[in-house]
């Protein structure tokens, strides 16, 4: 096998949690490009179909809209259950799907912090371990991704955002953890902390507008990062290529960790 096949996706099985939008929409592109049936598992069922449709339409893969809220086992299980009705298996999990909110610490309330926490965290644990649980069962393994942040590894500033940070400085660690747990059992676990990324909807935002200005202006590369120049590692994470490479975070930021 040469490196360019070793970076296909050809008849894999995947989910993309937070797939209809934004990051998780072009990782799911990019993984039916490589070769992959992807479901979109989204909280908006009506976008989740619209972009399950184009890809299938796009790329010819097989395409599976599913809707699910990922902080509830029971939506969780569901979604299983209809990803291996459909697929028979499941070689790949994107656990992406997050939320933001900028408020300050003193005035956020416990409803506030809890929804950061359950979507980011205990959302992306549910989703890994239903993947992880079905993973084991198979020969073959797997390899599960988690959208962690450059939050993680810094404060951002100028917006209070103090649930998030601790989120994906969360979902980090959980990620070591389940490597290190499934490690001898091929199941690989990685993720990946974006910087700032000009989203259609981060774009689209005007309360954002001021924030992104001072952030460019910091920032080595002086812009956002794009969602398509996180596609590459993902893929990477999710083929063939990256069997030595599970317990790893990966820092797509232009460098602004850096400073």
């Amino acid at each position: 096998m040469n490196i360019i096949d070793k970076f296909r996706l050809d008849g894999k099985a995947a989910f993309v949690t937070g797939g209809a939008r934004g990051i998780g929409k072009s990782v799911a592109t990019a993984f039916c490009e490589a070769g992959a049936n992807v479901a979109i598992v989204d909280i908006d069922e009506e976008e989740a179909k619209k972009t399950a449709r184009l890809l299938e339409q796009t790329t010819g893969a097989k395409t599976l809209a599913l809707k699910a809220d990922i902080t509830e086992p029971e939506q969780v299980d569901s979604m299983m259950s209809k990803i291996l009705d459909t697929y028979g298996k499941l070689d790949i999990a994107f656990c992406n799907a997050g939320i933001c909110m900028n408020i300050p610490a003193e005035e956020m309330t416990f409803a506030q912090w809890k929804k950061v926490i359950d979507i980011n965290l205990s959302g992306v644990f549910l989703t890994a371990q239903a993947a992880g649980r079905q993973m084991l069962k198979q020969e073959s393994g797997g390899s599960i991704i988690n959208t962690a942040s450059m939050s993680a590894h810094i404060v951002n500033v100028p917006q209070p955002q103090c649930a998030y940070n601790a989120s994906k400085a969360g979902v980090i660690q959980l990620t070591k953890s389940l490597a290190v747990e499934w490690a001898t059992r091929n199941v690989r676990v990685n993720s990946i902390s974006p910087g700032y990324i000009a989203t259609e909807l981060t774009l689209s935002s005007p309360a954002l507008k001021p924030l992104i200005e001072k952030w460019n202006a910091v920032a080595p590369l002086h812009r956002m990062g794009k969602p398509e120049e996180l596609q590459a590692i993902c893929v990477y994470l999710a083929g063939n290529s990256s069997t030595f490479t599970t317990g790893s975070d990966f820092v797509i930021d232009g460098a602004f960790t850096c400073i």
